[in-house]
């Protein structure tokens, strides 16, 4: 069994094209996850362009004509509706292909539904194709901290709540995945998103703040993981600076990452979601800075690969 997490776009607010910026990545954020066959993708920042044309490729060369063609089939979770987690979307080119399956959740947003929010962000006023337009199959569902998906072996997905999962019996090959939803970003909060399978965790906690002293339940939601992705905005001079201080920013710090990594007794911490003002060379000196620190961290970078 494969659990394979790469990473297609780490950057945080707004993608940074330069030259400077290419070790690290400039697109926005974006994490592939395939498991055995099923792909996964968490957030749709400009990153899940290349996850995109590499599907697209494949499938076009899977068949000499569209009927003998793998179809496109795959899940995308959204944290939250912030532009640089949905950009991508519209250029995600599996949608304008009529054999593609995509199944979207995420959370509404002041009671507005998931679909009509995507439709009107993206689509409807600011992009020459109308969401209806999309040439392929994609169902959207509203999902929140209650819920629980569940895919199983053969590509069936349900969504139930906790209480649910607890009363039934699922098979071990399936995957889990829960929510944990912070309100410290602002206006509407984000969802952490853990990936359970094979005993093996994933949580990809992106535009998250840390409190004074942790978050306790965060701590216990991501608690043992395999893998921690967590948002590592700022430096601390930047977060706490008199000048534009970021506090109440709703991102983290990398010492807040490297805190919570500690706490949850996660095995490997990957900071992620990185102010686009930091550069490579700020993000090599950091990595230096950091060098001597218990905690088995890593710096994400663009198309790196991480098995679990």
């Amino acid at each position: 069994m494969t659990f394979k997490v790469t990473f297609r776009g780490t950057r945080g607010s707004y993608p940074t094209p330069k030259k400077t910026h290419l070790k690290y990545g400039g697109n926005t954020s974006c994490v592939e996850v395939m498991i055995d066959d099923k792909l996964i993708i968490l957030d749709a920042g400009t990153g899940i362009t290349e996850i995109g044309d590499n599907l697209t490729r494949n499938h076009i060369l899977s068949g000499n004509t569209e009927s003998e063609r793998e179809p496109v089939q795959a899940t995308l979770i959204l944290s939250h509706i912030h532009q640089d987690h949905i950009q991508g979307l519209p250029f995600f080119s599996p949608v304008y292909l009529k054999t593609t399956k995509l199944k979207i959740y995420g959370p509404d947003i002041q009671g507005e539904k998931l679909k009509d929010s995507i439709s009107s962000l993206l689509f409807d006023k600011s992009f020459p194709v109308s969401l209806e337009e999309l040439q392929g199959s994609i169902q959207f569902e509203a999902v929140g901290q209650k819920n629980i998906i569940i895919i199983k072996n053969n590509g069936e997905q349900i969504v139930c709540n906790s209480q649910e999962y607890e009363n039934k019996n699922f098979d071990k090959d399936d995957i889990v995945i829960s929510f944990f939803k912070t309100m410290a970003h602002p206006k509407n909060g984000c969802l952490c998103i853990k990936i359970e399978h094979d005993n093996k965790s994933l949580v990809y906690a992106t535009d998250k703040e840390c409190y004074v002293g942790s978050d306790k339940k965060f701590i216990q939601f991501a608690f043992g993981c395999n893998v921690l992705i967590h948002d590592s905005q700022y430096t601390h001079q930047d977060y706490i600076s008199p000048v534009m201080s970021k506090q109440g920013y709703g991102h983290s710090t990398f010492n807040m990452a490297i805190e919570t990594a500690k706490l949850a007794k996660a095995k490997k911490l990957y900071f992620f979601h990185y102010e686009p003002t930091y550069d490579d060379n700020i993000l090599d000196m950091l990595e230096k800075d950091f060098r001597n620190m218990t905690v088995d961290f890593n710096f994400s970078k663009e198309n790196l690969e991480v098995v679990l």
